[in-house]
């Protein structure tokens, strides 16, 4: 398996595709890994340069002490950017990995040509709901929040329709280490991007899940607001759109990145 060293972490990724063609990158949500990208792989793979890598503390990447950061975590993308020779890139990057995004789109907009915003918001959750999610992984590792997280992640329809995705992602959340798992939930709980989020000012795309009960609508509709020249779009999901509805979520990336 491939691994780098940046920012003082092992970093687990993926870099697949045409060496000549733009780089797209992926980033994943808490409790996933590179694998959630699976269905935009299958239909991007042969028109992009594709870097996929397992964030900071998940999957196979380090689990360094924490608590993390926002900013700690884009850095690794620079690091692995830079490590691989690539100046220029489009970002996808869907809840965590969206506030990722945003974080670069800010500090770094020579290196974002275009941005993807996916079931992400400028501020997610409280910091109550985020201690007590840290407090029950503490206690009882990820097998505490996995079946309540997964009933927020997709509708009862898909649920019930796809079972062997549904596996594959609890699996996913399972094997998530639990001490990486928690210093993800420090880094979002006190992450606040609310005053900055109007700094945007390269092409952003914002995909939101209809019906998302982890980010509601409203989180979406701000950043579109805020974000001059923001392109925004509701997806018939819950919170990990590009897998529940892939087909319609790969359809609007690619229009984005080819306009």
């Amino acid at each position: 398996m491939p691994f780098a060293e940046t920012n003082g972490a092992q970093v687990h990724y993926d870099l697949s595709g045409p060496a000549s063609a733009p780089v797209l990158v992926f980033s994943n949500s808490l409790g996933t890994n590179l694998t959630m990208w699976t269905p935009q792989i299958e239909v991007l793979g042969e028109r992009y340069r594709i870097l996929r890598y397992d964030t900071r503390g998940h999957g196979q990447s380090a689990v360094t002490p924490g608590p993390y950061r926002i900013s700690q975590l884009a850095d690794d993308v620079l690091g692995l950017l830079d490590r691989f020779g690539i100046g220029k890139v489009s970002f996808c990057g869907l809840s965590m990995g969206g506030m990722i995004g945003m974080t670069l789109a800010l500090r770094v907009p020579e290196r974002i040509g275009k941005v993807i915003l996916c079931c992400t918001a400028v501020k997610l959750g409280s910091g109550e709901t985020w201690n007590a999610r840290i407090a029950s992984v503490q206690k009882g590792g990820m097998a505490a929040v996995t079946d309540d997280v997964l009933e927020r992640w997709y509708t009862p329809t898909f649920r019930a329709a796809a079972p062997e995705q549904i596996q594959e992602t609890k699996q996913m959340l399972l094997t998530t280490p639990p001490e990486g798992y928690v210093a993800n939930c420090e880094a979002i709980r006190d992450e606040d991007l609310r005053e900055r989020i109007a700094g945007i000012q390269i092409p952003t795309l914002i995909l939101m899940g209809k019906y998302d009960p982890v980010v509601p609508l409203a989180d979406g509709r701000l950043m579109a607001e805020r974000i001059r020249g923001a392109k925004y779009v509701e997806l018939p999901a819950a919170h990990l759109a590009n897998i529940e509805a892939s087909g319609a979520f790969t359809k609007e990336l690619a229009t984005f990145l080819e306009a």
